[in-house]
């Protein structure tokens, strides 16, 4: 009686020392650092770049004290995390807007550990902070496209109905349309009253010619509005996901500007180099050598680097917002492409072209919307930021079309896998409906204060100390089996969330505590069953089995329905809800393995397969 198997022992053992290996990396403080990396992921972080941040940080008197590179990014630890602002700015200013400086915390773990995966529980931004994030959404560029393929659906409508006009153009954000008749004026905006009811017009007369000047009506530019933010959320909501962060904030503030917040971020200069870039394509065929080339039907691209002096046409043939699925691999010679799939009406457009343009060459324009920072010194002798707005094309691909395309093709001519796989997570992640622009990006401190962090992690010492005396005081013996098992309960709970890469925040300390109290419910309840059956009259050993084999049920009723409850606050609640969820989830299960046999294997060591008269209970 009140024996378990070697094997038994054995696993609680492995539990106990996996969990504490798997929480020992929370012991290790992360070092403040500043991490950059390029705008575009084919750019390499050399030795020679590393110097030269090296060189800014001395030259201001910044001290650091190691600086690391992988060829992807550089990694430079600092001495205090209020140096870290300094040092951005420092660094940004050195290297220039074609790399992405950011904020990070450089783990501190050795390198045993992390070689067994173990890796530090991450933390909220209420907690250690994260990233925020502030973008604009450039509506006007939205209207701007709106307006655009509405000039070619004007003349497209004019052609159907065999309308001769003079030009139709967007002149200022109004589409101008003229006529050389007063009838085929009236004709025209019949037309446009009729199939455009977005538009408003004005008819006027210019040089000679009958005008219709239309313009976008309020009530559609904020459809337009509220359809690019929207398509945005969704967007990064995507992106962020694709990044595996935890519990994450994509939210709209204002008309036209989204806040992002990423708790325990770990990459930051990764996160923003995703989360800002437009990954939008455009499917562009090249100009035909018999074509007369003009900058109105033409846009001339100089690729330097692969596709010097290239004419693709304005019209766009298809766009990212068609693509359904995409996926990185590897071309038949070993060299990385990305494996497309359209959806009905991008894969129709896309057959139609194609098949009337054979052996004409496509182009696949990669379209990024930049911020670019200069500094200029003042009267004061101070340095000033000054950001500025760009648009950078790059042709990624310019193929001959051989056959008809449909739903499904690839594009290649990519720099390296890491490009390959960007672009595919971009791509299935959703386009842009309108660019946006970084306006503020902060690392936050705790936003309760470190006195409420204090305080916090103060409640879970005071409330574990009352707990285990109280066992100690009540139970005896049997307290110190309960105390011992609580204390393991924690460590196991540490590791689970560390290993599961759960957040912790307020709310979570606030599960942990009550955590707490629920993990000696079960030892309470057992030892109250232990005692009853002794003033019954059983023998120690008889009491002690029946103890634990007949409150075992009342703990695994109590302990399910908590964790039905913990369940759907998950499923249906907020961020600092769910925290609080996860941190009681894990504990009830963690307890539940502790308290009962935790407590009953150091119960049958100490009393197990002996002639007991009496026990300390």
């Amino acid at each position: 009686m009140n024996r378990y198997p070697l094997w038994k022992y054995l696993l609680i053992l492995f539990v106990i020392l996996l969990g504490m290996v798997y929480a020992l990396p929370n012991l290790y403080v992360p070092d403040p650092a500043v991490q950059v990396s390029g705008q575009s992921s084919a750019t390499v972080i050399d030795q020679q770049l590393l110097d030269q941040m090296e060189q800014a940080l001395k030259d201001e008197g910044i001290e650091y004290f190691g600086a690391e590179s992988n060829g992807e990014n550089a990694l430079i630890r600092l001495k205090e995390r209020d140096q870290q602002l300094p040092a951005k700015r420092v660094i940004q200013r050195a290297l220039g807007s074609d790399y992405v400086v950011a904020l990070n915390l450089a783990p501190t773990t050795p390198e045993w550990l992390a070689a067994l995966g173990a890796q530090p529980m991450k933390l909220g931004l209420d907690l250690s902070g994260g990233v925020h994030f502030l973008l604009e959404v450039n509506i006007d560029e939205a209207v701007g496209k709106r307006m655009e393929s509405a000039v070619r659906e004007i003349r497209g409508a004019m052609r159907e109905e065999k309308l001769r006009y003079h030009t139709v153009k967007l002149e200022g954000g109004t589409i101008v349309s003229k006529f050389r008749t007063e009838e085929e004026r009236d004709e025209a905006n019949r037309i446009l009253r009729r199939d455009f009811r977005d538009l408003t017009t004005q008819l006027t007369t210019d040089g000679g010619l009958f005008t219709i000047r239309s313009n976008m009506s309020e009530s559609a530019i904020r459809e337009v509005e509220d359809y690019a933010l929207n398509q945005n959320l969704v967007t990064l909501r995507n992106r962020v996901n694709e990044l595996g962060v935890s519990e994450p904030i994509v939210q709209r503030q204002g008309r036209n500007r989204v806040m992002v917040e990423l708790p325990g971020v770990q990459d930051t200069a990764e996160a923003k180099r995703i989360i800002g870039k437009t990954a939008n394509l455009e499917f562009r065929l090249e100009a035909e050598e018999q074509n007369v080339v003009t900058a109105e039907k033409f846009e001339f691209l100089n690729d330097k680097s692969r596709f010097p002096d290239a004419w693709l046409e304005r019209t766009v043939v298809i766009t990212g917002d068609h693509v359904s699925n995409a996926s990185a691999s590897f071309d038949e010679n070993g060299f990385p492409q990305v494996n497309i799939t359209l959806d009905s009406d991008g894969g129709a457009r896309m057959h139609r072209v194609s098949r009337k343009n054979i052996d004409r060459r496509l182009g696949v324009l990669f379209i990024e919307y930049k911020t670019r920072t200069t500094y200029t010194t003042n009267e004061k002798g101070e340095q000033v930021a000054t950001s500025e707005r760009y648009v950078e094309k790059k042709i990624i691909s310019l193929a001959t079309i051989r056959s008809a395309l449909g739903k499904t093709f690839r594009i290649t001519g990519l720099d390296n896998p890491r490009e390959s796989s960007e672009l595919a997570l971009l791509l299935r992640a959703g386009g842009l409906a309108a660019p946006m622009y970084f306006v503020e990006e902060r690392t936050i401190g705790p936003s309760l204060g470190a006195e409420n962090i204090a305080l916090g992690v103060k409640s879970v010492t005071i409330g574990m100390a009352m707990v285990l005396l109280f066992m100690l005081v009540y139970y005896r013996v049997f307290g110190i089996f309960a105390n011992v098992a609580l204390a393991f309960n924690l460590v196991i709970m540490v590791a689970a969330m560390s290993m599961l890469s759960a957040t912790l925040t307020l709310p979570g300390i606030a599960g942990i505590v009550l955590t707490v109290g629920m993990a000696v419910d079960a030892n309470v309840l057992i030892f109250s069953r232990i005692r009853e059956e002794l003033a019954n009259g059983l023998p120690p050993q008889s009491a002690i089995n029946a103890g634990y084999d007949r409150a075992f049920v009342s703990i695994l009723d109590a302990n399910l329905t908590t964790l039905i409850v913990a369940v759907i606050l998950y499923a249906v609640g907020s961020g600092p809800v769910q925290g609080f969820a996860v941190t009681l989830s894990i504990g009830i299960l963690t307890s539940m393995f502790t308290a009962i046999l935790g407590t009953r294997a150091l119960v049958n060591l100490v009393y197990g397969g002996r002639t007991i008269n009496k026990v300390w209970i």
